[in-house]
């Protein structure tokens, strides 16, 4: 593989080796996050040690979900689960928050539900430890948590804006989109750039992020690896 031009070319590997590095599992060759926040790893590059060392780690702990802006070429020891495209987005001037927003910080006491607000929406793999990774803002109506969002993969000066979900009974009020507002603000306030993902034939995702303010960085490949036989 070429050298990395950049951090978020492989973001999970970039992440893993620095700001959530308390969050790796594997060697100096391959990493994957601990099972209980996310189900990404990556490899030190795509040379025959490193591929085989992913090849190990996959065979190991169980599939894995592997972002990458160069294709993945055969990882010893695997099958190629599932291939798709899709678009890295950032924003460098995102859309300010609304004053008049009301949200609420997430945290512990609310993973059961927000665990199951994911698993009801499907806004990306959502472990019970994912809201751990980051800051997760939420809206209860009457008591229910029926949106939220939140942070996922960070390395130095670039963090992800994920979890991103509306309880189906009220979709169509823009709470995604406030929500997303709040979160890229607390980033850009402490000196990050807000990225995020979409698979590249979501139009409907990719227009409300263009809207908000973020712009096509990069095609990934999204492959989802698990192990041989």
């Amino acid at each position: 593989m070429p050298a990395m031009a950049h951090p978020l070319d492989n973001p999970a590997w970039s992440a893993l080796t620095t700001s959530q590095a308390h969050l790796a599992r594997g060697g100096a060759l391959a990493l994957r996050y601990d099972g209980d926040h996310a189900i990404f790893a990556a490899s030190a590059s795509h040379d025959p040690a490193p591929l085989a060392a992913l090849g190990a780690l996959v065979a190991a702990s169980g599939a894995a979900i592997v972002a990458e802006k160069t294709p993945l070429p055969m990882v010893p020891r695997t099958v190629i689960h599932k291939h798709r495209m899709a678009v890295q987005m950032v924003a460098e001037a995102p859309a300010p928050p609304d004053p008049d927003f009301t949200f609420l910080d997430l945290g512990d006491a609310d993973a059961a539900e927000m665990l199951a607000l994911a698993t009801l929406t499907e806004p990306g793999p959502f472990f019970r430890g994912t809201h751990r990774m980051g800051r997760f803002i939420g809206i209860r109506h009457e008591g229910r948590l029926i949106a939220m969002a939140g942070e996922r993969m960070r390395t130095p000066g670039y963090a992800e804006v994920s979890g991103v979900c509306t309880h189906p009974d009220f979709r169509g009020a823009g709470l995604a989109g406030k929500l997303m507002r709040v979160v890229a603000g607390r980033m850009v306030a402490q000196g990050e750039m807000p990225f995020l993902h979409a698979y590249a034939d979501n139009a409907s995702a990719i227009a409300l992020y263009e809207r908000l303010g973020y712009r096509w960085r990069a095609d990934i490949n999204i492959t989802v690896l698990a192990p041989a036989g």
